[in-house]
C-alpha cells in the first residue's frame, strides 16, 4: 500500500510557494518518490512517474481527496481518503518527523531555501537518512 501527500515550502520568498509531493511505501515508511512542484495534476503525474515500477502494478495508493490524484492515478489503484479516517497516518507522520529535520518546513519559520536546486538538495539529504532509519 502507497500513501501520498504534499506539503508546501517556500522557496526564495513567501511568494513562491512550492508543493513536495511524496510517496510512501506504509509498512516499510520508506519514501518512494518525492518530486517538487505545484498542485496540478501534471506534478502528481510526475509523482506517479516516479514511484519504483514494482510498486505501481498491484498497489494500492491511498491520497487525500485533492483532485489532481484522480486524473493522474490509475482508477483501479486509487483511494481517496480523508485526512481524519487515518489511513493516511503513515504519511503525515513523516512530515512531523521531517518539520525538525529540515528548517525548511518548520511553520512560521524564517528558514527557506534561496534557490529551487538547494531546496531539492536539502530534501534528498533528510530522505536518504530517514530511509537509512527505515530499513
Amino acid at each position: 500500500m502507497i500513501e501520498a501527500d504534499e506539503p508546501w515550502s517556500l522557496v526564495g520568498s513567501k511568494a513562491d510557494i512550492r508543493w513536495v509531493w511524496v510517496a510512501l511505501d506504509a509498512s516499510t515508511r520508506r519514501v518512494l518518490a518525492m518530486v517538487v512542484g505545484d498542485r496540478s495534476a501534471a506534478t502528481a503525474r510526475r509523482l506517479w512517474d516516479a514511484v519504483p515500477k514494482a510498486y505501481r502494478t498491484g498497489s494500492t495508493v491511498l491520497t487525500d481527496v485533492l483532485a489532481a490524484y484522480q486524473v493522474a492515478l490509475p482508477a483501479a489503484q486509487y483511494r481517496a481518503v480523508g485526512k481524519d479516517s487515518g489511513r493516511t497516518a503513515h504519511v503525515e507522520r513523516f512530515w512531523l518527523t521531517l518539520r525538525p529535520r529540515c528548517a525548511r518546513f518548520v511553520r512560521r519559520t524564517r528558514s527557506f531555501s534561496k534557490c529551487p536546486r538547494n531546496h531539492l538538495g536539502a530534501l534528498w539529504y533528510v530522505i536518504r537518512l530517514y530511509n537509512l532509519c527505515h530499513q
